[in-house]
């Protein structure tokens, strides 16, 4: 039941992709400092655990546990070498999860950042970014990823260089930024100007958007933005399971597989195609959604009013666009 992203998106109008990868190996058993990556050599057996729990749950797309795989991140734990052996491993098993599910999933390629200033700012040429991108993208590719899954971006620059990457490497590829910073990336590009970033490139997006953040409400209100400024476009919104909150030295999130219910019959009344969970996501919460997208009925665009009565007050302050176009002011709104 192979099929390509483009393809599941036309058929199903509304794709469910995955929870959190990084919080749910804490919780089973991840070191901190310890590079995820790692796992998919020393640990399969968890990683494919994960994957199947998540295909369990409903998900259309699994993400590979590459995010961090790339020579630069690798570099500090002295694995620069490693980069296409680690990704093609995670594709693999991400693919044999995926191929055993009776159904179509799609096997998306996870791609983060490089943690690399670009230059003049740092050391970072663009010539040395799409290398980088490329190196892991084809890795990817040879173990059976459908496309690559751009994620968690905030420089243009870097954007734009992940793309190339993949194009190069001969992937269909996704991207999203994470605005979590006064409602923009930490570089400053704000939702409803990322359409325009891959301008020129010589394959576009098969869907863009935005993932991480801040919170679940905070995510809404930027898919509303991007969703407002370039309707045209497949967008994705892969939110945090509501507001990290310290409990001693861990981490936990405030989100309940109700809330993210809600974030989800909200997330295809704004206009996404692809929605799933990022950091604190677990498969319950996911199957919540699931139930969500399948059952409710599509309703009236919302507000950004709508999503803070729905989902709870924004965590940034800075100005956004509202569903009408206006501006709104987040501050009022966490108040």
């Amino acid at each position: 039941m192979h099929t390509s992203l483009a393809e599941l998106i036309q058929a199903k109008g509304v794709l469910l992709a995955d929870g959190a990868t990084g919080t749910n190996y804490f919780a089973m058993g991840l070191e901190a400092g310890e590079p995820p990556e790692f796992w998919n050599v020393d640990s399969p057996d968890k990683v494919k655990s994960l994957h199947q729990r998540f295909v369990d749950a409903g998900a259309d797309i699994i993400l590979t546990n590459t995010f961090g795989c790339n020579r630069h991140r690798l570099k500090l734990h002295k694995a620069q070498d490693r980069v296409f052996e680690l990704a093609r491993r995670a594709a693999e098993l991400a693919r044999e999860v995926a191929d055993g599910a009776g159904r179509p999933v799609i096997v998306a390629g996870s791609v983060g950042p490089t943690g690399e200033l670009f230059a003049p700012l740092g050391a970072l040429t663009e010539a040395e970014a799409i290398d980088t991108f490329c190196e892991q993208v084809e890795g990817l590719k040879a173990g059976g990823a459908d496309v690559a899954w751009i994620e968690t971006m905030s420089a243009i620059e870097e954007i734009r260089a992940a793309a190339n990457g993949a194009i190069a490497a001969g992937l269909p590829y996704t991207a999203t930024c994470s605005f979590d910073t006064a409602g923009r990336t930490m570089m400053g590009l704000m939702p409803g100007d990322l359409g325009p970033v891959f301008d020129g490139l010589a394959v576009a997006p098969v869907a863009m958007g935005a993932n991480c953040g801040v919170g679940a409400s905070d995510i809404l209100v930027s898919l509303l933005e991007m969703t407002g400024s370039h309707p045209q476009h497949a967008y994705i919104s892969k939110g945090n399971c509501g507001i990290p909150q310290f409990r001693g030295v861990d981490i936990h999130y405030s989100g309940t597989p109700e809330l993210m219910a809600n974030y989800a019959e909200l997330a295809i009344n704004a206009g996404a195609a692809i929605i799933g969970g990022c950091c604190g996501t677990s498969p319950e919460h996911l199957a919540a959604m699931r139930t969500a997208i399948d059952t409710r009925s599509r309703g009236p665009r919302p507000t950004a009013d709508t999503v803070v009565s729905v989902i709870g007050a924004l965590a940034n302050s800075a100005p956004t666009v509202n569903a009408e176009g206006g501006r709104t002011s987040r501050r009022r709104l966490r108040d």
